[in-house]
């Protein structure tokens, strides 16, 4: 049977899929839509089995009901049929009896309501399971109608009873901290509009005694209006209070110095930005201080890291009372500071509060009993004069602070073109000082040192120089720092230990075998490594003198008092190392810092050398001869010889003779001299002027 050609055209332009079925399921007729649908010709779809395309979880609740047609029922049923691509798609499907027991087959398409419904369902689910918790309290939000339901355990765990919550959204928005409420709102209404999947938002709720809790907010809504406005919203609360708190503390942690409660380096960067930010639109400035306490290590040295601890807490104290909000205060590590300085209208008015810095350090600090004093110097950089990128503004800083330390300590240094360039220089240097030992550029100068008794020289210390192919000869105090801070002073000292163990061989053999050379040991060449090679280079030391024929007494070694003050473990092992093999020490620039007997006796020193900074005064009745006497006196009790260091004079030389003094060094005997030079003196046997 075929449709008459007037209904065939009209039932073409329906969006249903309709079927004409004769006996035994046999397709009689398709319409466009499902010929379309199906992708097959309708003389295909006759050739195949119609319920062949009816999905197989379908067909019995299909064919019962089919059957029931002849009795004048009619089919109603969601049913999946298969389209052209192999998927199925829900229809709700309708047939009814016709004449000559034929069957018209209605199908409308229903599939993404059918997908909706499977989705509410999935939700209504999750909002059963939800409902069984414990841990989280629940909320069923009813839009349109401003309805809220909270679970027992939603109310708990805010403290409220449920006749104390009216059930509306409003009642709780009203208990959301107001920082938090609009973001809130925000999260709200992107899940309202589509534009994200879920709602989520974290925020504070105040609860019945008053205290706020950290909540995690999640929820989606589950069913919506034919326009898609959301008509039904379910959802969780989750107590995230103690994460908050561990946040909370790992950002401090991460952000904040433990010890003073400054912001560390990470929070300074931020807070420099900000200043910075600040200063472009005001048309201001921002100054950045680096701050280093002066003779902090001797403190901590002497009175313990506890007392140490103090003073920097005490130091914190002076220095944010000096720069005060808006200023930042930061601790950078250590003894180091950092301020930065916003809002600066001119370089004098920071100028003036670093000014204002150094004299609160300068007033004594009283660390449990105990006056003690320390001074500051600071380098100071200007946003935007001296560098608009924030290294740059650190690098400034730094550089002024290297020349503040450099100039004398307990002073102000603010950046300048000429510094830069000064810094640029060292660095150059800094390079060249790689090729120095390679191409043989350093030598060696002797000064003698003579016994003051009868005027013979007995001893001389080895002074290094530098032979620069552009510069010129270079005294140490100009490449020795960068030796230093490279690393390059250790294999330097090895080579200067080779050259003057060479030496002593040869004036030992030559003119006087008690005769011993001063060689200086850097302090960055005790802790240079670690301990195993500490002990090493004793014992390669000791190995190299006895190849050489040399008693260790051969050799002494020059150290500062300030390494005296930081012999810690490492040190005191490289020095015990040294006196194992026999090596002599000697404590350089005596009576300049805090040494106490008590390092002289616990670390066997050898020798001290009196600083020029006393003998250059030396006159009679003086207070630096008076001190002279007291360490003279001291170091012999101890059986440590005495070394006047910078005798220019007479009478400088004749008032250490009768102080008791061993011996003298100085200008008044000889300057520094090659070796050749020193070997003329040598074969007179004494110096003439004494």
């Amino acid at each position: 049977m075929a449709w008459p050609l007037p209904a065939a055209h009209w039932l073409d332009q329906l969006p249903q899929r309709l079927a004409l079925l004769g006996p035994g399921y046999a397709l009689l007729q398709a319409n466009q839509s499902l010929r379309a649908y199906t992708g097959q010709t309708l003389r295909a779809l006759q050739c195949a089995p119609w319920l062949e395309r009816l999905h197989p979880a379908d067909l019995a609740a299909f064919e019962a009901q089919y059957l029931k047609l002849k009795d004048g029922a009619e089919l109603l049923q969601d049913c999946r049929w298969r389209a052209a691509d192999g998927s199925y798609g829900w229809h709700q499907t309708q047939a009814r009896q016709l004449a000559e027991g034929q069957v018209l087959l209605s199908m409308s398409d229903v599939h993404e309501r059918k997908e909706q419904e499977t989705r509410l369902r999935q939700a209504d689910d999750l909002w059963k399971l939800a409902l069984e918790s414990n841990g989280d309290g629940v909320w069923d939000w009813y839009v349109q109608t401003g309805i809220e339901i909270y679970s027992p355990r939603y109310l708990q765990m805010y403290g409220y009873s449920q006749d104390e919550i009216q059930p509306s959204p409003a009642e709780f928005d009203a208990l959301t901290h107001p920082d938090d409420l609009a973001q809130m709102n925000l999260d709200r209404e992107a899940h309202f509009s589509g534009r994200a999947p879920l709602y989520s938002n974290e925020h504070r709720v105040r609860c019945k005694d008053g205290s706020w809790k950290w909540i995690l907010s999640r929820g989606m809504v589950i069913s919506r209006d034919e326009a898609g406005r959301p008509l039904r919203m379910v959802g969780t609360h989750t107590d995230i209070t103690a994460r908050k708190q561990s946040e909370a503390l790992i950002w401090q942690q991460a952000h904040f110095d433990a010890l003073t409660g400054l912001p560390n380096r990470r929070l300074l960067r931020e807070r420099l930005e900000q200043a910075q930010h600040a200063a472009w639109k005001s048309g201001l400035s921002v100054a950045v201080l680096f701050i280093d306490l002066d003779h902090f290590k001797e403190v901590n040295d002497l009175l313990g890291h506890a007392m140490g601890d103090l003073l920097l807490v005490q130091a914190t104290q002076r220095i944010v009372a000096c720069a005060a909000a808006p200023h930042t205060v930061a601790r950078m590590g250590g003894d180091e500071f950092t301020v930065v300085l916003g809002e600066i209208e001119s370089p004098q008015q920071a100028e003036a509060i670093a000014q204002n810095i150094l004299q609160a350090l300068a007033f004594a600090f009283r660390l449990e009993g105990e006056r003690v004093f320390v001074s500051a110097s600071i380098g100071l950089s200007l946003y935007p004069a001296d560098g608009e990128q924030i290294e740059t503004l650190f690098k400034h800083a730094d550089q002024a602070l290297y020349m503040a330390k450099g100039a004398g300590r307990n002073r102000l240094c603010r950046f300048t073109p000429a510094l830069q360039t000064a810094a640029q220089e060292r660095a150059r240097l800094g390079n060249d000082l790689h090729d120095a030992l390679a191409e043989r550029q350093f030598s060696l100068v002797y000064q003698a040192i003579v016994r003051l008794s009868d005027g013979h020289i007995h001893k001389a210390e080895a002074l290094l120089r530098w032979q620069h192919p552009s510069r010129g000869l270079l005294g140490p105090g100009e490449f020795i720092p960068l030796a230093e801070s490279s690393g390059l002073i250790i294999e330097i000292g090895e080579w200067v230990f080779e050259q003057v163990a060479l030496q002593a061989q040869d004036w030992r053999h030559r003119f006087n075998p008690q005769f011993q050379l001063h060689i200086n040991k850097s302090p960055v060449q005790f802790r240079g490594s670690g301990m195993p090679s500490m002990q090493d280079q004793g014992h390669a030391w000791a190995q190299r003198l006895l190849e050489l024929g040399l008693p260790g007494q051969a050799i002494a070694v020059e150290i500062t008092e300030g390494l005296l003050l930081e012999a810690d473990e490492l040190v005191a092992l490289h020095l015990d190392s040294l006196r194992q093999a026999g090596v002599q020490v000697s404590l350089d620039d005596f009576g300049t810092g805090y040494s106490s007997l008590s390092y002289l006796q616990r670390l066997a020193i050898d020798q001290v050398k009196i600083d020029k900074s006393f003998v250059s005064h030396l006159k009679t009745g003086s207070k630096e001869l008076a001190l002279c006497k007291a360490i003279i006196t001291m170091a012999h009790a101890l059986g440590i010889e005495v070394v006047a260091e910078g005798v220019e004079t007479e009478e400088q030389h004749q008032l250490l003779l009768d102080a008791g003094c061993d011996f003298g060094q100085g200008y008044w005997y000889a300057r520094p001299m090659p070796a050749q030079a020193l070997e003329e003196l040598l074969k007179a046997g004494r110096l003439g002027k004494t």
